[in-house]
C-alpha cells in the first residue's frame, strides 16, 4: 500500500477503506509518512468530504494511536462535557459537581487555553494546590471517591490528533467537518465515558462564526459518536458574547462559585444548568425536564457546592478558596474602562475582548507563554445596557501596567453602541440528540 495511491483516491472523490485509513493514522503517527503527505491528504479530505463510514474509522484509529482510558468500573454512569472553545466558557467548573452529586461520574481531560480562547486546566490551576497531573490509578480513585476527575490531557492520548491538529492549524484545513469530528470525538472515545454532551459555541468568540454551521458539525459529532457506542447529545450555544461577565482564570472560578451557589442567575447560569441536565439525563435514564429539576436542587440545597469542594480538595486544592474567593490570586492593578458614549450597547466582538484578556496576561499567545492566574477582564456592562458617558464599560485586571494601553483600545474596538437596542438573540439555539 503506498500513501501516495490513498492520496489520488480522496483527490479523486472516491471512498477510503478501513485499511486504508488506519494505514495512514499508523504511518503518520510512528514518522513513517511524512508531513508533506499528510497535508496534501487533508487537502483532498478539505475538497472532497469523507462519508460517515469513512468518518467512524477515522475517528476510532485516532482514538486508538494512543493510551485509552477504561472505566467500564463504572458502568453507564459515565459522562464528559466538551466545549467547542470560547470566551468566559467556565461551565465545567460548574457543571461537574452538579453532575457528580446526582451520581454521575464526570471524568475528564481538560486542555488550556491559546489565543484567545481560555483553558479549563488553567483555570483550576489557579486554585493554590490543584493538581492537574494524576497517575491512571489516581484519577479512577479520586472519581471513585468524589465522582469527579479532571486533568490534563496526558503526553499519549490521541497522539494521532496532536500530530494532525498542528498540521491543518498550518495548512487551512481546519474547518474540514470530518477533520474536526475526528479530532474532536477521538479524544472523548480515548477519555472513556459513556456519555458525551457537547457544547458547540457559535458566534464571533467561538471556531464556527454562525449557527448553521455550528448545526452541521453538531450533527456529525452526535451521528458519529453514537457509531462509535457512545450516547452524545450537542447544545447550541451562542458565544457572541463572553459567557458570564469574567474573563480570566481566577476570576472566572469566581463566577463559578457564585453561579454553583445560587448567586449568580444569567446566560452562564442557563446554558451551565442546561448542560448539566443533559448529562444527568443521560447517566440517569429520565427527561431533560426532569433533570433540569434535580439540578437546580442540588444548587439550591447546597450539594452541588459541598460536592464541588470536595473534589477539588481531592486534587490537592485549597478548598477554602471557594468558600472564601478572596483566598484566589488577585491582581494588583485594576483599571476601569470609560465610556465615552451615552447610547445603549447594541453588540460586542467576544474574540476581541478574549484577545484583551489575553493581553492582560490571562491567556497565551504561544504554548509557551505563562498565564497570570489573577489577570483577566470584569464586563460591567452587556448588550442591551444603556450606557451614559463617564459609566465603566469593564475592569481590567493586571499585573503589568505596560499593557492596560492596547488591551483598552481591544475593547474599545469590540464594544458596539447604537441607537436602539439589539434585538434579542437565542443563548441556547438547539439540542441535538
Amino acid at each position: 500500500m503506498r500513501m501516495s495511491d490513498i492520496i489520488q483516491k480522496k483527490r479523486d472523490g472516491l471512498p477510503l477503506s478501513d485499511r486504508e485509513i488506519k494505514f495512514f493514522i499508523d504511518g503518520y503517527t510512528s514518522g513513517e509518512i511524512p508531513d508533506y503527505q499528510a497535508s496534501a491528504l487533508c487537502m483532498a479530505i478539505y475538497f472532497r468530504g469523507m462519508s460517515d463510514a469513512e468518518t467512524v474509522t477515522l475517528t476510532k484509529c485516532m482514538a486508538n494511536s494512543g493510551d485509552t482510558l477504561d472505566l467500564s468500573r463504572f458502568g453507564d454512569l459515565t459522562s464528559d462535557k466538551h466545549s467547542t472553545g470560547g470566551v468566559g466558557d467556565k461551565t465545567t467548573l460548574v457543571v461537574a459537581p452538579i453532575v457528580a452529586s446526582l451520581g454521575g461520574y464526570v471524568t475528564k481531560m481538560s486542555g488550556r487555553g491559546l489565543g484567545h480562547t481560555g483553558g479549563t486546566a488553567d483555570k483550576l490551576e489557579s486554585i493554590p494546590g490543584y493538581r492537574l497531573s494524576l497517575s491512571e490509578d489516581e484519577f479512577i480513585k479520586t472519581a471513585e471517591k468524589t465522582g469527579i476527575a479532571v486533568i490534563s490531557q496526558t503526553g499519549n492520548l490521541t497522539p494521532a490528533d496532536k500530530k494532525l491538529y498542528a498540521l491543518r492549524d498550518v495548512t487551512a484545513t481546519i474547518e474540514s467537518i470530518p477533520l474536526l469530528t475526528s479530532s474532536i470525538m477521538s479524544k472523548k472515545l480515548a477519555a472513556g465515558a459513556k456519555n458525551i454532551v457537547l457544547d458547540v459555541k457559535y458566534g464571533s468568540g467561538a471556531f464556527m462564526k454562525t449557527a448553521e454551521d455550528a448545526g452541521i458539525l453538531a450533527e456529525t459529532m452526535v451521528k458519529i459518536g453514537k457509531s462509535c457506542g457512545r450516547n452524545v447529545t450537542a447544545v447550541l450555544t451562542n458565544m457572541d458574547i463572553p459567557l458570564g461577565s469574567n474573563i480570566g482564570n481566577a476570576l472566572e472560578v469566581k463566577e463559578a462559585v457564585r453561579v454553583i451557589q445560587g448567586k449568580q442567575n444569567d446566560e452562564l447560569s442557563e446554558v451551565c444548568f442546561t448542560l448539566a441536565a443533559e448529562m444527568v439525563s443521560q447517566v440517569r435514564k429520565i427527561p431533560s425536564e426532569e433533570a433540569r429539576t434535580l439540578v437546580t436542587d442540588s444548587v439550591s440545597n447546597g450539594s452541588a457546592f459541598e460536592k464541588m469542594k470536595e473534589w477539588i480538595a481531592a486534587q490537592g486544592g485549597d478548598a477554602n478558596c471557594l468558600s472564601n474567593t478572596d483566598l484566589l490570586p488577585s491582581a494588583p492593578l485594576k483599571h476601569p474602562v470609560i465610556s465615552d458614549k451615552t447610547n445603549y450597547i447594541t453588540g460586542t466582538d467576544a474574540q476581541l475582548i478574549g484577545h484583551a484578556a489575553m493581553i492582560l496576561g490571562a491567556g497565551r499567545a504561544s504554548k509557551e507563554d505563562v498565564i497570570d492566574p489573577s489577570a483577566g477582564i470584569v464586563m460591567n456592562k452587556k448588550p442591551g445596557d444603556f450606557v451614559k458617558e463617564g459609566d465603566i464599560i469593564c475592569t481590567l485586571h493586571t499585573s503589568s501596567p505596560e499593557n492596560i494601553p492596547a488591551a483598552e483600545a481591544e475593547i474599545r474596538k469590540a464594544v458596539i453602541f447604537g441607537d436602539k437596542p439589539p434585538e434579542p438573540r437565542p443563548l441556547i439555539y438547539k439540542i441535538i440528540k
